[in-house]
């Protein structure tokens, strides 16, 4: 996982295998860097290092308490060593 800034927002990024993900990098419980914490690649899962709080990595759903807010999720695109970040991803119904 890595820290960067697209667009004056700070994003983490995610890699399992081929694939990166990318999703805010702010805690929305209380505004820590996700990517201090512990990144679980088999579960998709990012904990943040303050309170435990747990995210999808793949489209920023909390999997853990305390934090009840979901992360914002991005669309990524890898092209060789290039990778793009941005839109939003919008919520499936």
């Amino acid at each position: 996982m890595k820290q960067v800034s697209v667009a004056g927002e700070l994003v983490g990024l995610y890699r399992v295998g081929d694939d990166v993900f990318a999703m805010s990098d702010i805690c929305t419980h209380e505004e820590a860097y996700l990517t201090e914490g512990d990144f679980d690649p088999d579960e998709l899962e990012v904990e943040c290092p303050l309170h435990g709080s747990r995210f999808n990595v793949a489209d920023g759903s909390v999997r853990i308490l305390p934090a009840t807010k979901p992360e914002v999720a991005f669309e990524v695109k890898v092209e060789g060593d290039l990778v793009s970040v941005g839109p939003e991803k919008t919520a499936e119904e």
